[in-house]
């Protein structure tokens, strides 16, 4: 009997034995996790033509004043241009503006005008377009109330007086002290009588370009204070008799495009005219509608 019982305990320590683990036996490794499969559709790119935030989906709407002025915009005749009538190509401005466009993805048919007086388009609040081109200089009080683009245009204002005015050979802004200045209402043409020419008379304020040219023509003013690629079609054409004596020295001042405060399109935009910067088109443009020989800068 105790024969039996031992043999009975050594085959239950054998088994026990047997279902043992071996602490030397290497773990199986863990299969590693499986990256769930990529469903999700790709990000829109936000300056895609049917991303854009427009005033109306499908079109692009742009303004600027009534009568615009070459080398701005233009006729096919050289006269100015009405928003209201048929398109034109012809301009500085008119050619950034279609090439913006034309970046974005809009055909010449899917662009619209409307009038936006220079005053009302750096307002606050709602747009009735998507951005305005008006030879609008950047200022940070503008920007409080919209939107700028980065330049289209770097510019310098400058002074034109009647070739027969005492002023018309001045050589410094010293020799403007005593003249009658007059430039339109809130411009920075207006700050660069105030801020840098500082003349002994207050200067003359005009609602529009147009008054102030008209004063200039009429002898109630000694000279106006415009930017200076005005200054070719005002001394050309609207006042053959004037001259433009000179250029102010200034900052950096550049012409951007406006759009209501934090429309994103301003970005895309953006893209746009770095884009006619990097394959030329925006000097191209400057060399068809601008340039010209420049007076001197006044000191």
């Amino acid at each position: 009997m105790r024969k039996a019982i031992a043999l009975l305990l050594l085959v239950g320590l054998l088994g026990v034995a047997a279902c043992g683990g071996d602490d030397d036996e290497a773990e199986p490794e863990a299969t590693p996790p499986t990256e769930a499969a990529d469903t999700g559709a790709a990000e829109p790119d936000p300056c895609a033509k049917d991303q854009l935030n427009l005033v109306t989906p499908g079109s692009l709407t742009m303004g600027t004043d009534n009568p615009a002025f070459p080398p701005w915009f233009q006729t096919a005749e050289g006269e100015p241009w009405d928003p209201t009538g048929e398109p034109t190509h012809d301009g500085y401005e008119a050619a950034v503006a279609y090439a913006v466009a034309e970046q974005l993805g809009f055909s010449d048919d899917e662009v619209r005008w409307v009038v936006v007086p220079f005053n009302n388009s750096f307002k606050p609040g709602p747009k009735a377009f998507d951005f305005d081109i008006n030879q609008v200089s950047y200022t940070e009080k503008r920007n409080e109330a919209v939107d700028f683009s980065d330049s289209y245009y770097d510019v310098e204002q400058a002074v034109v007086t009647l070739k027969s005015s005492e002023f018309a050979d001045a050589a410094s802004l010293a020799d403007l002290q005593d003249a009658k200045l007059g430039a339109q209402v809130g411009t920075t043409s207006y700050d660069a009588i105030v801020n840098t020419i500082q003349p002994s008379q207050d200067p003359a304020v005009f609602d529009n370009n147009n008054d102030a040219i008209s004063a200039l023509k009429n002898k109630q003013v000694d000279g106006i204070v415009v930017d200076f690629p005005s200054t070719g079609y005002i001394t050309g054409v609207q006042v053959p008799n004037a001259t433009a004596v000179g250029r102010l020295p200034a900052g950096p001042e550049y012409f951007g495009l406006l759009f209501e405060e934090g429309n994103s399109l301003r970005d895309c935009v953006n893209e746009a005219i770095a884009a006619l910067r990097e394959d030329g088109s925006i000097d191209q443009f400057a060399q068809e509608w601008i340039e010209t020989s420049a007076p001197p800068i006044l000191e």
